[in-house]
C-alpha cells in the first residue's frame, strides 16, 4: 500500500503516511520487509542514545579507587556517587553508579526486613539544631570486664554525636553523664535552664524513666519526648548511629577491657563527626553540615 498512488494527488502514499494511518511503527514495517527478503535484522552494536562523557570502564575504575581509599566499610552507592561528584568532579547519574556496583558485586550485603504500618508520622528530623536530641544505650562485650554499657546523645538535625559515656553499669547516673557532655558541648555550662527548649527523645528504659534522670533534664530546661513502646524506629536517629558504630568499629573486633572500648569510641566519634557522610545532610558530615548552617546564619558584611 505504501507504493500505491493517491488518485487525488497522483503521488505515492509513502511508508510514513501509511504507518501513521494504521498506527504501526515504521521500524516494524522495515523489520517485516527484511524478514520477507530473507535478510537478518540489523542489531545495534552499542547502547542507543547519546554517549556518556566517561565510559563505564573508567567510571568503574574510579568507583573501585574510591572504595579502596575510603576509611569506612560497607558503604552504599549513594555515598560513592556523592564523593565522585564532590572530590573527583565526575558528574554521573546515581543510578549508573548503582548499576555498575551491582554488576560487579561492589554493593554491601544487606537484607530487607518487612516493616509494619507506622503509627507515627516519621517526622523526627528537625529543620534546625537544638530542637530535638536523642539518647539511648547499648552494650559492648569485652574479654576481662564482660559486657559494658555505652550511652550516646545524638542531634536529630544532623545526626551529630554530642555526648557519650562508657561504664560497667547502665544506670540513670551513667546516662546523665552522656547528657551532661552534650549539654556542656552545645551550651557551655551545666547550669539551670542551660538547654531550655530542647526536646529529648528516649525510650521507656528504666534508666531514662527514673526520677533522677527526669528531674535533671527538666532542670536543664529539656522536655522529654517518649518513643513508642515496642517501636524502636521512633527513636531511629540514635538507633541508626549505634548501627553505624557497631558496623564500623565494634563488629569483628575484640576488646580486652572497658578502657579499650573507651579509646575506640573516642576515636570513632571524632572521625564520625568529621567524615561520615549522611544523606539527609546532602552528603555532608555532621561537622560540615553544622559549619554550613553557621555560615548561612552569619550576617552579611556591609
Amino acid at each position: 500500500m505504501a507504493g500505491s498512488v493517491s488518485p487525488a494527488t497522483g503521488r505515492a502514499y509513502g511508508v510514513a503516511r501509511v504507518c501513521a494511518v494504521w498506527g504501526v511503527p515504521r521500524s516494524s514495517f522495515y523489520l517485516a520487509r527484511q524478514a520477507a527478503q530473507g535478510l537478518a535484522p540489523a542489531r545495534p552494536t552499542s547502547r542507543r542514545g547519546p554517549k556518556p562523557a566517561i565510559p563505564d570502564a573508567d567510571l568503574l575504575a574510579a568507583i573501585r579507587a574510591d572504595l579502596a581509599g575510603s576509611p569506612w566499610s560497607g558503604e552504599g552507592h549513594r555515598k560513592v556517587w556523592a564523593r565522585l561528584r564532590v572530590r573527583d568532579g565526575l558528574r554521573v547519574a546515581r543510578k549508573r553508579v548503582l548499576r555498575l556496583m551491582r554488576e560487579h558485586a561492589l554493593l554491601s550485603p544487606h537484607r530487607t526486613r518487612p516493616r509494619p504500618t507506622a503509627e507515627h508520622d516519621r517526622a523526627i528530623v528537625t529543620a534546625a539544631p537544638n530542637v530535638m536530641w536523642a539518647i539511648d544505650g547499648t552494650q559492648i562485650t569485652t574479654v576481662r570486664d564482660g559486657k559494658v554499657w555505652l550511652f550516646a546523645t545524638i542531634e536529630h538535625w544532623n545526626a551529630e554525636a554530642l555526648g557519650w559515656h562508657v561504664a560497667k553499669r547502665g544506670t540513670r547516673h551513667q546516662a546523665l553523664q552522656a547528657m551532661g557532655m552534650a549539654v556542656h558541648k552545645q551550651f557551655g555550662h551545666l547550669g539551670r535552664d542551660a538547654a531550655r527548649g530542647v526536646q529529648l527523645r528516649h525510650d521507656h528504659g528504666s534508666c531514662f524513666m527514673a526520677e533522677d534522670f527526669q528531674t535533671q533534664i527538666r532542670a536543664w530546661g529539656m522536655t522529654p519526648s517518649f518513643a513508642f513502646v515496642g517501636q524502636p524506629q521512633t527513636n531511629g536517629v540514635v538507633e541508626r548511629f549505634f548501627r553505624t558504630l557497631k558496623e564500623q568499629a565494634v563488629h569483628g573486633r575484640v576488646f580486652d577491657t572497658l578502657e579499650d572500648v573507651r579509646d575506640a569510641l573516642r576515636a570513632f566519634i571524632a572521625r564520625y563527626n568529621a567524615e561520615w557522610l549522611i544523606e539527609k545532610n546532602a552528603y555532608l558530615s555532621p561537622n560540615a553540615r553544622r559549619r554550613q548552617h553557621e555560615l548561612a546564619a552569619m550576617p552579611m558584611a556591609a
